[in-house]
């Protein structure tokens, strides 16, 4: 296989401290990753509060995780946006800066048709020259890529994989009937429909919740690969997982990022933080899946 990463991906959180990027923070964070086993490291996307963040705070994210990681795991940063050029100019930038891949959401707002899609997407691809994740979630961005179009698209050579968050597993079997699964990945973007997806042949995931279980995530995708059923040993992580959809991503995992010490409790506007019996509604339910009590 030639994917560009088999298992899980973190879509890794931006810590703050008082509003501020806390690279310290971020630094203890992706070195607990890679000490956990994490396969693949996403940078800037929709966890990462890209839209909130500042052009010279991405690239500095960006700059310490490469370095940080140092080739360990490939590092894919989120660049898309609904403006071609703009996404074309942070694709490149984002090479310069030592990226592995690069991370392409639909268009929004100004959605676009299919064959507007075909184009955004070549486009960017060609001029940046590094793998790309296409990456559909209709819930976020009202549009979706239609599996004939991602059919068109895995042909370019750059565009290497779909990170799918419809939840749709109709969608998912015409996706996979129309690509080459050897040299084209399907990921889930959905923590909670991994067993389906694997059992599906999914070949990985990019995960909110493995921000904070990286290696526990990661050892269900080996479990599967083995040839064992994971159904049962999913149960304590889906309760997990119940307990942490109490609010809009990234809400509520920046609870667990930072009960970890991993940046204070921050996000930026308009989100806003959980109400403290919420939050420690959350804490508690971590607590007891760390203690084996899920």
């Amino acid at each position: 296989m030639t994917h560009i990463f088999n298992g899980v991906g973190v879509a890794l959180t931006t810590p703050f401290t008082n509003d501020e990027v806390d690279y310290d923070a971020l630094e203890q964070h992706v070195n607990y990753l890679l000490e956990n086993n994490i396969q693949s490291i996403i940078v800037n996307g929709t966890t990462a509060e890209s839209p909130t963040l500042t052009t010279e705070e991405k690239e500095n994210v960006l700059r310490q995780v490469v370095s940080l990681v140092d080739g360990k795991v490939p590092v894919i940063a989120g660049t898309g946006t609904n403006n071609t050029q703009q996404s074309i100019a942070a694709s490149k930038r984002a090479k310069e800066l030592g990226a592995d891949g690069l991370m392409l959401i639909t268009p929004y707002y100004n959605k676009t048709n299919q064959r507007g899609l075909v184009e955004h997407f070549t486009q960017i691809a060609n001029a940046a020259q590094l793998p790309i994740v296409l990456y559909n979630v209709p819930s976020r961005t009202n549009m979706s890529i239609d599996p004939e179009t991602v059919e068109k698209l895995s042909h370019n050579e750059y565009i290497v994989a779909l990170k799918d968050a419809t939840n749709d597993f109709d969608y998912f079997e015409e996706v996979k009937e129309r690509v080459d699964t050897d040299n084209f990945a399907l990921l889930s973007g959905n923590d909670d429909n991994v067993v389906e997806f694997y059992n599906r042949g999914g070949h990985g995931v990019i995960s909110v919740i493995a921000n904070v279980i990286p290696g526990e995530f990661q050892d269900i995708y080996d479990a599967k690969q083995r040839g064992e059923d994971i159904e049962e040993a999913f149960k304590p992580i889906s309760k997990l997982l119940e307990a942490n959809s109490v609010d809009v991503n990234p809400i509520p995992v920046k609870v667990l990022t930072a009960y970890k010490g991993f940046g204070q409790y921050e996000v930026r506007l308009p989100l806003v933080p959980l109400p403290e019996k919420e939050r420690q509604a959350l804490e508690a339910a971590y607590k007891s899946y760390q203690a084996g009590d899920l």
